[in-house]
């Protein structure tokens, strides 16, 4: 198997998880990853979380991990229980890593939310988007490293959000 990038190590020693026992390496090791740094009061953030709901429900029978790493920006944001609820009520049911302290927010070297990565069964980051947009040509690549690690042809039709 391919050893996982420091970021994601990083990222698998979240103190607290939601939605999951907190993620092991072999949750992770030879698949597939979407990370997604959010939070819940940034409206990017929810713009952003349709089509990362709809990946991990379309492409999780092929292999994909969907993560979400919520880094407060604001104090409130700290609070686990609003996290919990807010997670609830926008329906994401992901495993969502909880980042107060921004140790995953400084190993992945990230500086906005949203941010999303996408990491390939190597355990390498293959893309990096700050902020919004590029979603049809994230899904094309989510496409790819699936088929590419399964040997299987992956769907080719986008999403609609």
């Amino acid at each position: 198997y391919p050893t996982l990038s420091d970021p994601l190590v990083a990222m698998l020693a979240a103190p607290q998880w939601l939605n999951t026992q907190p993620l092991r390496s072999e949750d992770v090791r030879g698949k597939v990853v979407v990370v997604n740094f959010w939070t819940y009061s940034c409206v990017y953030c929810l713009r952003a979380l349709p089509h990362i709901r709809a990946w991990a429900a379309k492409y999780a029978d092929q292999g994909l991990v969907v993560i979400g790493v919520h880094t407060p920006e604001f104090a409130f944001e700290k609070d686990l229980p609003n996290v919990r609820s807010a997670s609830a009520s926008l329906g994401v049911r992901y495993p969502v890593a909880i980042d107060n302290d921004f140790g995953i927010w400084r190993a992945f070297n990230n500086n906005s939310w949203p941010a999303l990565y996408i990491i390939g069964a190597d355990g390498q980051v293959r893309r990096a988007i700050s902020g919004e947009g590029g979603y049809d040509h994230s899904e094309q690549l989510i496409q790819q490293l699936l088929s590419e690690a399964d040997g299987v042809d992956v769907a080719s039709d986008i999403m609609a959000v």
